[in-house]
């Protein structure tokens, strides 16, 4: 089969669409399949108008005798691939990701709304917003397919998107084979929580780092080691490297759809704390310590709580026992037989 794949990034760009990307090009060029992709590069250096004419043409060029054209995003990628496709007269699935018109509403206005409340009521949005809003309900109806990583999104957008239910599936996201463990016996190299993330509203840094310092105070007033706040960032291989040898992993944004970070965070055996604003929240259940993202008093207390080295080995345990594997393959072959069963083609892992 010749498949594209239409992505607003790629490695050596640093995201979740970016690593999702590549990894079903490997995947599928390593089952025999012709895989080509487009993404953003020096049209980025271009006026908005013209780098998506500019990614639009390329995803012509690239994808016009594809059988298959993926689009891994909700407006950068979809929107110009959505015309490449009306005019080359193909169909194409899209794979949604975060969702890019509440993240840029909460960045513009700072009104720390949670994503499930978001489309709740009208909202005052700004031109480029009614122009996202519009244009991405556009590319979502036209699409042959919508895939999710979560039931949880699945049903807001169904709702507010208007989207036929008979074209929306869920492929849930990479969680693979557990990594090399430390030394056995060997507890965590540090007291450092790992909350590696970009410096957006919607990711509540500010309410994380405030609860932090409170928990602080609160393991010290227990007779416990200090502990410390990562916000770094870094590369994708040394940013895991990173979580295998920390002591826990914390996530508490306002919304997050599927965070692939609490998925290697498993990967490498590293208890975590969760927003409960997540699409993975009944995935992940049984080894997670959820937090309410606007209450500041439940973050820090659930931060003093794995300060605690017996509490941190009870969580690392579960995290141990947690057997749930996603790979790569899996994932591939689920998005094809989405693509089959909308064409009603012949099943088949090579064409």
């Amino acid at each position: 089969m010749k498949i594209l794949i239409a992505s607003g990034i790629y490695p050596p760009d640093i995201g979740g669409p970016a690593q999702y990307a590549r990894n079903l090009y490997e995947t599928w060029k390593a089952e025999g399949h012709e895989v080509k992709v487009a993404a953003y590069r020096w049209e980025r250096a271009a006026p908005p108008f013209i780098k998506h004419l500019l990614f639009m043409t390329k995803v012509m060029r690239k994808g016009w005798d594809a059988d298959m054209i993926l689009v891994l995003d909700n407006f950068l990628a979809a929107v110009p691939a959505m015309f490449a496709c009306a005019l080359m007269r193909k169909p194409y699935i899209i794979r949604t990701g975060g969702d890019l018109l509440w993240e840029w509403y909460v960045e513009r206005t700072g009104e720390l709304i949670l994503f499930k409340d978001f489309y709740s009521k009208k909202r005052d949005f700004s031109l480029k917003e009614k122009i996202i809003d519009s244009l991405s309900r556009k590319a979502f109806k036209r699409a042959d397919a919508v895939i999710f990583s979560s039931d949880w999104q699945k049903k807001i957008w169904e709702k507010e998107y208007g989207l036929d239910p008979k074209k929306a599936f869920i492929v849930e996201n990479f969680c693979g084979e557990r990594l090399e463990p430390l030394q056995a016996g060997a507890g965590p190299e540090n007291r450092s929580f790992v909350a590696g993330t970009r410096p957006l509203k919607w990711k509540n840094v500010e309410l994380l780092k405030d609860a932090f310092a409170d928990a602080r105070t609160m393991a010290a007033r227990r007779g416990l080691e200090d502990i410390e706040l990562d916000c770094g960032k870094a590369v994708y291989d040394s940013f895991v490297e990173k979580i295998r040898r920390s002591y826990a992993v914390i996530l508490a944004s306002l919304g997050d759809i599927s965070p692939n970070m609490i998925f290697d965070a498993i990967r490498a055996g590293t208890p975590f704390i969760l927003t409960k604003e997540t699409g993975i929240a009944d995935r992940v259940r049984e080894c997670a310590v959820f937090v309410d993202p606007q209450d500041k008093k439940d973050i820090a207390e659930k931060v003093a709580w794995m300060a605690d080295p017996k509490n941190r080995a009870a969580q690392a345990e579960k995290v141990r026992r947690f057997a749930w594997v996603h790979t790569w393959g899996q994932i591939g072959d689920e998005i094809i037989s989405v693509w089959e069963r909308m064409h009603k083609r012949p099943k088949g892992r090579i064409g």
